[in-house]
């Protein structure tokens, strides 16, 4: 179906199936961050503790994105925006802090790592054959489906990592996969934040469908 200016129309979010799978997604993303910040201050691994905040990052877009669903654009472009904000701070705070670490390095357990990142990655996985379906749509619903596609990137980095970290008994490969993982979430945070203000300016325009 042709949208405004020659552009597809977006879906929205307004379904109650995509609004029961964006609740199951919260819960188990609220529950992974919890399990994996914990495991990551007891491993020492900054790449497990990115990862948690990932998936509280998510928790607190699903949440709002449910919110907002159906209200005007305005506003769920501004909750997009906020989203993408959000993902953006989060990536520079794990930049800052994995260079922190890099004159700080202490050698994360491994196993840990290992563990935590099987249990998080099929987490992941869930989520996103849950939303699978939805993956395309406005800003609000794709910042969704980009962060559930964040999350299974970094879970089989955060694995890629625990490898590295046992196979060279140094804190090295923790910290780059953690500096991979911020540039992941500023990369997203840009294309949320860009697809929103033009969809905003589609809006202000008053650019109708034909």
């Amino acid at each position: 179906m042709a949208g405004c200016c020659g552009h597809d129309a977006k879906f929205e979010g307004v379904s109650q199936d995509y609004k029961r799978r964006l609740w199951m997604v919260i819960a188990i993303n609220a529950l992974m961050f919890a399990v994996e910040m914990g495991a990551g201050q007891m491993a020492g691994s900054q790449a497990l503790k990115a990862d948690a905040l990932d998936f509280l990052g998510d928790a607190l877009t699903y949440g709002i994105s449910l919110a907002v669903i159906g209200a005007s654009i305005r506003v769920r472009t501004t909750a997009a925006l906020a989203k993408g904000l959000s993902l953006f701070a989060m990536g520079a705070w794990v930049f800052g802090s994995t260079l922190y670490r890099v004159f700080y390095i202490g050698v994360p357990e491994a196993q840990i790592m290992g563990v935590i990142g099987v249990m998080a990655l099929a987490a992941n996985l869930a989520s996103v054959l849950l939303l699978l379906p939805y993956k395309d749509g406005d800003a609000n619903v794709r910042s969704v489906w980009l962060c559930s596609r964040n999350d299974a990137i970094g879970n089989i980095a955060v694995m890629i990592a625990a490898l590295g970290v046992w196979g060279t008994a140094t804190g090295w490969p923790d910290l780059i996969v953690a500096g991979i993982m911020a540039g992941l979430f500023l990369s997203s945070s840009v294309q949320i934040i860009r697809q929103a203000l033009e969809e905003r300016r589609h809006e202000e325009s008053g650019e109708t469908c034909a």
